[in-house]
């Protein structure tokens, strides 16, 4: 269990990577000065392919913390009100990351009107959903 646990780490910290990064390049996008459709391209070329990477990362990610659950039964008892917490912002976590799929789609057709200062407050979301994350699952509060 001790490798499903170390591949479940290495790779929610590669989704996070990718979720960390992704709103910055909409950041850029929500910036671009009308006219320079090389730049937009090139940026809605890098946002796509960093979803579709990001996406395969979060497949195994998901696939092992299951596995690690199941394994070990954690919270199913008394003292687990902790993993449920955890759970929760797994699926905020998961909201997150397709309302990102959302916003690219809207970059794509243009229908994008949001500033760039909304998209750098958007991108320290799942800063504070690790965090919490990772407070809930090593301090175990309650």
């Amino acid at each position: 269990m001790l490798w499903v646990k170390s591949f479940h780490i290495v790779f929610v910290a590669s989704w996070f990577a990718g979720l960390f990064y992704l709103p910055r390049i909409y950041v850029n996008l929500a910036m671009v000065p009308p006219g320079s459709v090389a730049e937009r391209a090139r940026l809605l070329l890098m946002a796509k392919k960093l979803l579709r990477f990001t996406h395969m990362l979060a497949l195994p990610a998901l696939g092992l913390g299951l596995w690690l659950w199941l394994g070990y039964g954690i919270g199913m008892g008394p003292g687990s009100g902790w993993m449920h917490a955890k759970l929760l912002l797994v699926l905020l976590v998961l909201a997150y990351h397709g309302y990102c799929a959302v916003l690219l789609r809207r970059f794509e057709s243009g229908a994008q009107g949001r500033s760039h200062v909304w998209y750098r407050w958007f991108n320290e979301a799942p800063v504070l959903l690790l965090v919490a994350v990772v407070v809930l699952v090593v301090v175990k509060p309650f």
